[in-house]
């Protein structure tokens, strides 16, 4: 290739400057690629550097080598350039390559006259008619440039025939190298088709997305003025090509052999370009002794990269890599190749596209022995590989680190194999490919009357159905129809001599795959078969009645029309055939084409415009690409995405997500980056508290005994998760806290070796990093919990482990720097000396919070905005994000390009926007909402565009889809920042943006709010949309970063207020909550009950009721029973009973009348053993009971009866054990008491199971006789069924899922067995532990006291450990929990 060099006196200088002081080496390394023509190849000057440095001396050999390379520099001075890193660079390509071309170098498939002939079709010019046009204005009309030799083409400009009517408005560029097998200009994976001109004389120019390489140019007009007809001028633009070519026949070899025999390197740069007409062969291969080997091969067409690093004998690494890449590369042009390996690193480039990936293995170099050879296996190979074909085609520009192989091998510098021949000019095929559309046929005559039908062709195609061929008999005789059905070669022959038969054979499979295949059809008298790919076994044969006399004409590929073929139920072919033979004759097509022969329609002979649209694959995280001719599909069935292209994530991207959507504790798939390249995990998720935790579980068993080793010093225990290392990253870098527990049990096994000696034992955490800290400490601090804490058993030690004690000690604590999470391996050394002992536990990692899910900003100006880098989704890109806004408009964000843009915006009240332009025009999807979108609520965006399809979807609307076109344009390209807010003058969104996550990334708002005015970080208002969550009449309560639930004042549990708190009680068992007497203080009642009031010195009345609320649930086998009694210091009493018959009864009694007033429920016995819910509801007289889902029932109490529940005093579950006068009905159902379970109990504000079983402010007003046990067999059942496993996503089966940690879901009821056995052993442990805490704290005391006593400040801080833990309150806070855990 020529250079063209340019550098100003300042860079000459600065380059003089640096070769004056550069070494013999780098010179070499300078001269070597650039200038071949100048000097002798860099390999032949270092042959001749021992001789130079001898005859001269090596300062004098230097000198003049340096004298040489300035020579170069100043003689081609005025050539080139060089940029400021001493690169070469080429001069941009942009000559005008046709404006200087003689008339004969032009030609076209026709002229209207000769002032019109195709050598006037030169940009500008006035000669001739001013142009060229063609004698018919069809779609078979071409124009052909031939530049004289190979040229690399940049552009391409048009203009119509001077001052008429007649220009072209959309047309096709061919390309070639020998006038033949033309390739059309492909462009974001389409045939592309350039837009031309609006009228005759203005020029319309386009630049190449890539450059191409040819020697002839064909415009193909495909639309013109319809006022006019086809008139064409053209320019093409480009510079100069050369390349050493190389042509391999098949059976040549040609080594590159090293000086040294060996050759071992940490870096490789091969390049070279290859074309060929087979779909099988070595490029390249070179192996080594050791077992590393380097092989580049066609495979099918596809190109394969073998590559081993090493591999060792053991199997324990196994270094082989492959990678393949590209498709149908049989095409015979030109395609580029180059492999950059940097150690494991590899970038492999074929046809502009890189592909990055990692070798397997450990080593890094790769040795290389004798030779690496080109076109095929060396001859010396092994014997597995000579099966392997050798390489038939072309290769240039053949370049292996620096070495110009091609050079080498014309200059005659390498010894190619004595079998077959090497020439430097490229062999063309003899193939002649011809190309169908939906709408083409081709017709040729065949023999007429002969006895033997033949006929062979071979075709590619990607669809599964289509016509092959179709001819008729002689003499109505038949017809002979073959066809491709469903991937397979079906021959139908239709024989009509005596009755109607018909005869059916096929052969073969899965040919619609793009590859070559031949078809061979014979048929006879009384025989036929068929053969696909001249395979024996592929033969089916038949001898079946048959006669054959062959017609006159035969269609390959479709008909000209339906005529009296309109049975005919086979879709037109859509491929490429070539090597057609009918009749044992080689159709020749270039007649066909000049009309000489047949005739056809809406063909293209010489060219096979195959596209592979699976490669590169649009299909993201392992999606199955299949494809037809016009289109493909992506396939996504277990990916766990879904989408156009398998680009959406089916799972929620945290368990703070899952939360939020009203989902309990379970386990559930997760992904972190959504859309990234991270895929699916499953996790733990408990929903138990007011921050969901999310536990990634691994296989090593709890308390693992660890084996010595000898005579290897150290055991290593490895942990294998249920997620790769990056996954848990994502998990970690996302979340506000993450612990791990790590425990060691150790007899004669000491852990850190403190204080002064090198651990023994240590963990390996993210990134391989290894550490020797232990739980209950930190970074940097050699120290166990006990020392930090001071409470070692030997206080000269920092482990408990350190002692080296002959007796079982243990040191455990948690792991909480995120950063350094997971435990991935843990190395234990000490287990070596006879009776040394150890054991190892390590917990689940656990991550509690989403900093990402509630990253906000607010937006407080219209003109307000946040910038950030620009986005980049070229093919695939998926924005989603929440927002709140009272505003009725505003841009949400954009990206601008030159033309290209993205951009999304609420466009009404109603209305969002998502808008967007790749160069096919402005597309702009809209979604309207039935509802305001300004209502101060969180709405949920989520908008897609991929080369298949654009979406958009708010909240749970019907998702609005627009297909892209199946031609034009793909790649958006951006270039300003991203801008979410305020853009380009617009009117900027007003309000808050929250989880903005951009092809799987979360853009920190928060972050970078902090520095922009005009908008805040966070937002407030939580609760206005997701305040409906707290259920039963917990309250909201605004957070930051959030919300929460308060329950406080409900008779439930939970994040969501909706956990049931109940208990079951014993027979004899029950519960006295007391109302506060009167006299009471404000002050004094505020510390111990719900009540609040703002004047604390106030006395609380006498508590008297018109109204009041009563909701509870029971199980129960026996009656009768008391469920609930409130009493009062009057003769008022309200009673729920369970009656003898199992009815049951709601008793008042308020005074005025000399009986209570009983309230019956007769549905049917409630002493079943199943939860029944009831809610009872007074207002003065008006009385509403609702029992179970029966639907509400209301009463009335008698015109008598008091309407006030005077002087309340207690009420009592499961019992009535009260002072003075007692109803007698209650009194003997007060024997033996209430056996059962009660849940969810609430009067008025006051729920007196939660304060029992929930450590509160009101737990003193409760007294207990009996062992409460807290259960939820009292619950109430759910009105709707939840959503089955088999129809909820997100729902992993627990009895599938096998963790070693926890994981299961908790379920809804507890066996009453169960719960009694678990009441017992829960009051012995709770017993045990008691009496060893008030020992523990009594022996201890004083180290006790010396955590609580520290000081705050590192000033006053004891020891260097204690200053640190001081400054970081994460540390403070592990300590702090550790040691709670230590006290229960």
């Amino acid at each position: 290739m020529n250079y063209r060099l340019y550098h100003s006196t300042q860079q000459e200088r600065h380059l003089q400057t640096s070769i004056g002081e550069a070494s013999t080496g780098v010179l070499y390394s300078f001269l070597s690629p650039l200038f071949k023509k100048d000097v002798d190849s860099m390999e032949s000057i270092q042959q001749k550097e021992t001789t130079m440095v001898r005859g001269v001396g090596k300062k004098t050999y230097e000198k003049r080598l340096k004298e040489l390379v300035l020579f170069i520099l100043a003689k081609r001075r005025t050539k080139g350039r060089f940029d400021n890193s001493h690169q070469i660079t080429e001069e941009k390509c942009d000559e005008p390559l046709v404006s200087a071309l003689s008339h004969s170098s032009f030609s076209s498939s026709s002229s209207v006259a000769s002032s019109y002939s195709p050598g006037y079709a030169k940009l500008n010019k006035r000669g001739g008619a001013g142009g060229w046009s063609p004698s018919d204005s069809d779609h078979y009309q071409w124009l052909q440039v031939d530049f004289g030799n190979r040229k690399q083409i940049s552009a391409i400009a048009t203009q119509g025939r001077y001052s008429s009517s007649d220009w072209v408005t959309q047309y096709r560029m061919l390309y070639s190298d020998t006038g033949r097998n033309w390739k059309p200009y492909h462009q974001d994976g389409n045939i592309w088709a350039f837009p031309g001109n609006t009228n005759s004389d203005s020029v319309v120019r386009h630049d190449l997305q890539h450059p191409v390489i040819a020697r002839y140019v064909r415009i193909v007009p495909l639309d013109w003025n319809g006022e006019g007809q086809i008139g064409l001028r053209i320019e093409v633009y480009g510079c100069s090509y050369w390349a050493d070519v190389i042509n391999f026949d098949g059976h040549v070899v040609l080594p590159y052999r090293f000086r040294n025999k060996k050759m071992k390197t940490l870096k490789d740069v091969i390049s070279l370009k290859f074309k060929t007409s087979e779909s099988e062969g070595v490029i390249f291969h070179g192996e080594g002794q050791q077992g590393d080997y380097i092989t580049l091969e066609l495979k099918k067409a596809k190109l394969v990269l073998n590559l081993n690093l090493g591999s060792n004998q053991y199997g324990s690494i196994y270094g082989h890599t492959s990678v393949m890449t590209g498709s149908l590369l049989d095409d015979h042009h030109w395609h580029s190749i180059v492999i950059e390996r940097h150690g494991r690193n590899i970038n492999l480039t074929l046809d502009r596209h890189i592909q990055h990936f990692r070798t397997n293995g450990e080593f890094d170099y790769l040795d290389l022995d004798y030779e690496i050879t080109f076109g095929g296996m060396p001859f010396s190979g092994k014997p597995s590989s000579n099966s392997r074909k050798n390489f038939k085609g072309c290769m240039e520009s053949i370049n292996y680190n620096g070495n110009n192989i091609t050079d080498l091998a014309k200059r005659k510098k390498l010894e190619p194999s004595n079998v077959g021949n090497l020439s430097f000019s490229c062999v063309e095929p003899h193939t002649v490919p011809v190309f169908f559309n939906a709408t083409s046929y081709l017709e040729v005559p065949g023999r007429p009357s002969q006895d033997l039908f033949s006929v062979s062709f071979q075709f590619r195609t990607w669809n599964p159905n289509g016509l092959l061929i179709f001819s008729n008999f002689a003499d109505r005789l038949g017809n002979v129809e073959i066809d491709l059905t469903e991937g397979k070669v079906s021959v139908h022959v239709n024989v009509t001599q005596v009755k109607k038969n018909r005869i059916d054979i096929s052969s073969g499979s899965g040919l619609n795959d793009g590859q070559w295949h031949e078809v061979r059809f014979l048929a006879k008298e009384n025989f036929a078969m068929l053969t696909i790919d001249g395979e024996e076994a592929s033969a089916v044969r038949t001898n079946s009645p048959l006669q054959v006399k062959t017609g006159e004409k035969y269609f390959f590929g479709g008909f000209p029309s339906l005529g009296n073929d309109s049975d005919r139920s086979q879709l037109s072919f859509q491929g490429c055939m070539q090597f057609i033979h009918v009749d044992d004759q080689l159709v020749d097509l270039h007649a066909v084409e000049q009309g000489k022969l047949g005739s056809f329609a809406n063909v293209i002979i010489d060219m096979c415009a195959i596209i592979d649209r699976c490669v590169p694959n649009h299909c993201e995280h392992g999606g199955k690409c299949t494809q037809t001719w016009d289109g493909f599909k992506c396939t996504c069935d277990g990916t766990g995405y879904s989408g156009a292209t398998c680009h959406n994530s089916l799972y929620e991207l945290s368990c703070e997500a899952y939360k939020h959507l009203g989902k309990l504790s379970n386990q559930y798939w997760i992904d972190p980056d959504g859309s990234g390249a991270l895929g699916p995990l499953k996790v733990y998720c408990n929903m138990t508290e007011d921050k969901v935790w999310t536990t990634v579980n691994h296989d090593l068993q709890m308390q693992t005994p660890v084996i010595g080793n000898s005579p290897e010093k150290y055991s290593v225990l490895q942990l294998n998760y249920s997620a790769t290392m990056d996954q848990i990253s994502a998990i970690t870098n996302s979340a506000e806290y993450c612990e791990q527990y790590i425990s060691y049990s150790c007899k004669m096994s000491r852990l850190l070796n403190t204080p002064d000696g090198s651990p023994y034992t240590w963990w390996v955490g993210k990134a391989n990093e290894k550490h020797y800290y232990w739980g209950g400490s930190g970074p940097g601090i050699q120290k166990c919990a006990c020392g930090i804490e001071r409470n070692c058993t030997d206080a000269k030690y920092y482990c408990n482990c350190d002692a080296d004690s002959k007796q079982w000690r243990k040191d455990t604590g948690l792991l909480s720097y995120k950063e350094h999470l997971p435990v991935s391996q843990v190395v234990v050394g000490d287990i070596d000396r006879s009776g040394s002992e150890a054991k190892i536990t390590v917990g689940p990692v656990r991550c509690q919070g989403d900093r990402n899910y509630w990253n906000a900003a607010s937006f407080i100006t219209p003109s307000s905005y946040l910038h950030f880098s620009t986005f980049q989704g070229e093919t695939s890109a998926d924005i989603s994000f929440y927002f709140k806004t009272s505003a009725p408009d505003g841009v949400f964000l954009e990206n601008l390009g030159n033309t290209d843009f993205i951009k999304l915006e609420l466009k009404s009240t109603t209305e969002v926007s998502f808008s967007f332009d790749v160069g096919n025009g402005p597309v702009e999807i809209v979604v309207r909402s039935p509802n305001p979108l300004n209502d101060d609520q969180w709405h949920r965006v989520n908008a897609e565009r991929n080369v298949k399809q654009a979406s958009l979807q708010v909240d749970q609307l019907p998702q609005e889809i627009r297909k892209a076109p199946t031609e034009g344009h793909t790649r958006l390209e951006l270039y300003s920042q991203l801008y979410v807010g305020a853009a380009g003058g617009q009117r900027g969104f007003l309000g808050c943006i929250r989880s903005l996550r951009m092809n799987g990334v979360t853009l920190d708002l928060e972050e970078r709010a902090k520095v922009t005015p005009g908008v805040k970080p966070g937002c407030s208002g939580h609760c206005t949309s997701y305040g409906m969550y707290c259920e039963n009449g917990g309250k909201c309560v605004e957070k930051y970063n959030g919300y929460s639930c308060d329950c406080s004042s409900t008779a439930y549990d939970g994040p969501f207020c909706i956990k049931d708190v109940g208990a079951f009680f014993e027979e004899g068992m029950w519960l006295r909550y007391s109302f506060p007497s009167p006299g009471t203080t404000a002050k004094d009642l505020a510390s111990r009950t719900l009540l609040s009031s703002t004047d604390t010195e106030a006395t609380v009345p006498d508590i008297n009721l018109k109204a009041e609320e009563l909701s509870f649930s029971f199980s129960t086998t026996k009656s009768p029973c008391v469920l609930l009694y409130i009493s009062s210091y009057s003769l008022d009493y309200m009673a729920v009973l369970v009656k003898p018959s199992g009815n049951l009864q709601i008793r008042y009694n308020l005074g005025g009348t000399r009986e209570p007033y009983n309230i019956d429920v007769d549905h049917r016995s409630m002493a079943n053993g199943q939860p029944h819910s009831v809610n009872i509801t007074r207002n003065e007289r008006d009385i509403v009971l609702q029992l179970d889902h029966y639907p509400p029932a209301s009463y009335n109490l008698p015109t008598a009866s008091d309407v006030q529940f005077n002087s309340l005093k207690a009420l009592f579950l499961g019992k009535v054990i009260e002072t003075g006068k007692i109803d007698q009905d209650i009194y003997k159902y007060n024997t033996p008491g209430f056996t059962g379970c009660l849940s969810r109990v609430q009067f008025n504000q006051i729920a007196p199971l939660k304060a029992a079983l929930r450590p509160t402010n009101t737990s003193s007003h409760v007294h207990i006789q009996g062992e409460l046990v807290e259960s939820n067999c009292g619950a109430s059942p759910l009105t709707i069924p939840p959503m089955s496993a088999a129809t909820d996503p997100w729902h992993l089966d627990s009895a599938s899922a096998d963790f070693p940690y926890n994981g299961q879901a908790i379920g809804d009821g507890v066996n009453r067995n169960s719960a009694i056995i678990g009441g017992v052993i829960a009051v012995v442990i709770f017993t045990i532990l008691c009496t060893l805490v008030f020992l523990i704290r009594y022996m201890f005391r004083h180290k006790g006291t010396y955590h609580t006593n520290e000081a705050k400040g590192a000033e006053s801080a004891e020891s260097a450990d204690a200053a640190i833990m001081n400054n970081d309150p994460n540390f403070t806070e592990t300590i702090d929990e550790s040691k709670k855990e230590w006290l229960i």
